[in-house]
């Protein structure tokens, strides 16, 4: 397998459990594999082999963020393109269909995370592979996985991993994101912004630039108190 970089080892009970917590999905395009769950979201970390690209498809049920860690990308919809360079990031909307292609020599690492968390929400339309219309990869196509490989385990930490330093902080007050970088990358993986009627305005699952939560927080200035964040720096 190749090195993404050294992060926390793999907890045992995790390497027992016949679940997609304990192993690597080979893809013809690569592989992936579960870096962090809860009852809400699923954050997966991809590696994209150069000049190899996911299939072209959607997801009926969920929403999925994408964040480029290393390398670089092309993002297909189906009337335009845009390339992706590290930490560059693009939120996709139930029914959108999409692909994402590798355009790096040592290939390209990515984090999608997934809300809510349904790996088999899965229409494939067209593919290079000969999946069209398939559904996601049975157990014939996983191994287990090695000691090295990332696992997040939502307390605070910092982890070093595709070249970046991934900070996982629990907070508890809008003051937090005063003291970052308007340039900061933060995926929300529990909890978040609330409005003044304790709706969520930015929520598990979103990966959002801090100078957009700045904004928010002028008019929503409080977070749910199971907040908790990703930061993602180069």
């Amino acid at each position: 397998m190749i090195s993404w970089g050294i992060g926390s080892k793999l907890p045992l009970k995790y390497m027992n459990q016949e679940t997609h917590n304990s192993k690597i999905v080979n893809k013809p395009w690569g592989y992936e594999y579960l870096v962090y769950e809860t009852n809400d979201v699923a954050l997966w970390a991809l590696f994209i082999a150069d000049q190899h690209s996911t299939s072209v498809h959607c997801h009926a049920k969920k929403t999925t963020g994408l964040i480029v860690l290393d390398g670089k990308c092309e993002v297909s919809f189906m009337s335009d393109s845009r390339i992706m360079n590290p930490l560059d990031k693009v939120m996709i909307r139930k029914g959108l269909f999409h692909s994402t292609k590798s355009i790096s020599e040592n290939g390209s690492i990515i984090f999608e995370i997934e809300t809510p968390k349904d790996k088999f929400d899965l229409v494939r339309f067209k593919d290079n592979y000969g999946r069209e219309g398939k559904p996601y990869e049975d157990h014939t196509h996983q191994k287990n996985k090695e000691e090295d490989c990332l696992w997040i385990d939502g307390q605070d930490k910092e982890y070093n991993f595709a070249n970046c330093t991934l900070k996982v902080h629990n907070i508890n007050s809008v003051d937090f994101f005063k003291n970052l970088d308007s340039k900061e990358k933060i995926i929300f993986l529990n909890g978040g912004i609330l409005s003044n009627d304790n709706q969520f305005v930015a929520s598990a699952g979103d990966i959002i630039e801090n100078k957009s939560i700045l904004e928010l927080i002028k008019v929503f200035p409080k977070v749910s108190s199971d907040t908790k964040i990703l930061l993602i720096e180069k």
